[in-house]
């Protein structure tokens, strides 16, 4: 798997995370290809848009991807699923657009995010936002990077000031308000929303809606490696490569934060 000769912190975080770095970033410029065009686009079983990008970016990174770890299994958004992963000891993760909305309307927040899965935990990745070229890269046990940049999540451990990017029916909630939180515009892009989490550059982060395997993957591993934490209400963290890829609400920040913002997490649900 990784390169264990390479020093903890190195900016060379072994062959597998630089196999997805080199990989998301092709399938940006492919997806910039489409991006600010009539793309065509169709609207999926569970109602969530998906364009020809998507398959397009989904497709390369099959090919590239398996082409360099034909052993691995495959779960994306854009690839019908099956049971032949779930015997596979590693998994690429793969959501090909994450943000896929943000993508249609000429929005800059989308991303694509990769992730590769070791027995249900991930331990490489990269989520990449082509709009504004940021890579964000982690592996496991040396640390979260963007550009040359190490990352660290923010050190509060008050919801008072906190900034927090979520659904507004957390972020809005008299919950929160009450506690001082600080509510920041909405981030399309579930992925890029934690990655922001993992740099600092917001608080904390939340999702209500049931996300999947391909949504968190990723993002998943860059707060842990910059010192936060991401979990269920339940404080447990998530096992990946399960046979149904869907998670409950969950909850992204600080490790001093955390307890605080998982109590406000359950009382917004619990209200609404």
């Amino acid at each position: 798997m990784l390169d264990d000769d390479a020093p903890a912190g190195a900016l060379d975080l072994g062959t597998d995370a630089g196999l997805l770095e080199e990989a998301a970033r092709e399938a940006g410029r492919i997806a910039l290809g489409y991006f600010d065009t009539d793309v065509r686009r169709w609207t999926k079983g569970d109602d969530s848009p998906v364009t020809e990008a998507d398959i397009a970016v989904d497709r390369f990174l099959r090919e590239r991807l398996g082409a360099a770890r034909p052993e691995f299994g495959w779960l994306s958004e854009e690839t019908a699923d099956t049971a032949e992963r779930l015997s596979r000891q590693n998994v690429f993760v793969v959501d090909p657009i994450d943000g896929t909305r943000a993508f249609i309307r000429g929005a800059d927040e989308w991303t694509i995010s990769l992730a590769i899965v070791t027995d249900g935990r991930p331990v490489a990745a990269a989520v990449y936002c082509p709009r504004r070229d940021e890579m964000f890269l982690a592996a496991k046990g040396r640390g979260s990077f963007l550009g040359g940049t190490r990352l660290a999540t923010a050190k509060t451990d008050q919801l008072s000031g906190a900034r927090i990017a979520g659904p507004r029916k957390v972020t809005a909630h008299a919950a929160a308000k009450a506690a001082g939180v600080r509510e920041v515009a909405f981030v399309p892009s579930l992925a890029y929303r934690l990655a922001l989490v993992s740099a600092g550059r917001v608080d904390a982060a939340a999702s209500t809606r049931g996300p999947c395997d391909w949504d968190l993957a990723g993002a998943d591993l860059l707060v842990h490696e910059a010192g936060g934490r991401l979990s269920q209400l339940s404080g447990d963290p998530l096992l990946y490569n399960r046979e149904r890829p869907v998670h409950p609400p969950i909850a992204a920040s600080g490790a001093p934060l955390h307890a605080a913002l998982l109590s406000l997490l359950e009382t917004t649900l619990s209200e609404s």
